[in-house]
């Protein structure tokens, strides 16, 4: 989706290369010049302008909104880039987070529990390094303190970039525990759906029969008063619905899926994840965002407006 261009304020980064690699699909007709070869002359109207970041061009960010908001990146000096998120600066939220999986990063060297055994004391939640710590959501008491609306079911300090997501060091690792990363979930959600959603993107479609490069971008919706659910003690947001947006590349070839489900304090774990799929072109709707704008239009338009029942197949769900 084509979204109104608008001001970049944008975080200093490392630049490093794009890389672009990445989704077995034999049935998808889907099959298009990789938008990374030079020679590419399809038109990409609503891409981000990278002038100032070259890191906003790779395919798995959406468009940047500007104004009080802002692209942080968090890198390590083995992996390179890890995760990206849009925060913003008003409303101390993020709008969302986006990185992706390939062979390199899906690797296992560590362990969460392997916390337990640091100076963290098994607990390694902290500040962005990066954001005024007063946009933050304190490391405790915020969430545990306060309620989902009507019941005394506190929320978890819910992980948008999983931490499952990042075992490949342990300063990929303990990035993810930054604040910045952090929404709240009520447990029955975190561990439930939104759980089962992460499962399958990390076990089921990151893997290398599937995906040469897997393009995730996650959140929670903070723009629309009607898409939010409540406040901390403090004020920070609690979003109504969480999404996810997913795009898959093997070769030249592309598909994309999302999910959007609501923010319940009900265990949804056993539900089908079918039930949640939606288009791009749909989530694009509910929540202004304008994702995989870097694609070539033709591209774009048509992996993002993808017919659901197209999309089940595609995913084997």
């Amino acid at each position: 989706m084509k979204l109104r261009p608008t001001l970049l304020h944008l975080a200093s980064a490392i630049v490093i290369g794009l890389g672009l690699i990445a989704c077995d699909d034999a049935e998808s007709n889907l099959s298009r010049l990789d938008p990374s070869f030079p020679d590419n002359n399809s038109t990409n109207e609503n891409k981000n302008d990278a002038t100032g970041d070259e890191m906003i061009a790779q395919l798995q960010f959406p468009k940047v909104s500007g104004g009080s908001s802002e692209v942080i990146h968090h890198s390590t000096s083995a992996l390179g880039l890890n995760y990206s998120i849009e925060w913003d600066h008003a409303l101390r939220a993020q709008r969302w987070t986006c990185y992706t999986f390939n062979a390199s990063n899906s690797v296992q060297k560590w362990s969460r529990n392997s916390w337990y055994s640091t100076s963290w004391g098994g607990d390694p939640f902290q500040f962005d390094p990066v954001v005024p710590t007063n946009e933050q959501p304190p490391v405790k008491g915020e969430f545990s303190g306060s309620y989902y609306p009507g019941t005394n079911r506190y929320y978890d300090r819910g992980h948008i970039c999983a931490s499952q997501d990042r075992v490949c060091s342990q300063d990929a690792n303990e990035q993810t525990f930054y604040m910045t990363n952090m929404m709240p979930q009520v447990n029955s959600f975190n561990a439930g759906i939104w759980a089962q959603m992460e499962i399958a993107v990390r076990d089921r479609w990151n893997k290398s029969n599937f995906r040469d490069v897997l393009y995730v971008v996650k959140g929670g919706t903070i723009d629309r008063a009607s898409q939010i659910l409540a406040r901390t003690k403090s004020g920070f947001i609690v979003p109504r619905y969480f999404f996810m947006a997913l795009l898959c590349k093997n070769g030249s070839q592309y598909k994309a899926m999302a999910f959007w489900v609501e923010h319940l304090n009900e265990d949804h774990s056993m539900d089908n994840l079918a039930d949640y799929v939606i288009n791009v072109d749909r989530l694009e709707q509910l929540t202004g965002i304008d994702f995989f704008c870097n694609l070539p239009d033709d591209v774009e338009n048509e992996v993002e407006g993808t017919a659901r029942s197209q999309i089940l197949r595609d995913w084997n769900l």
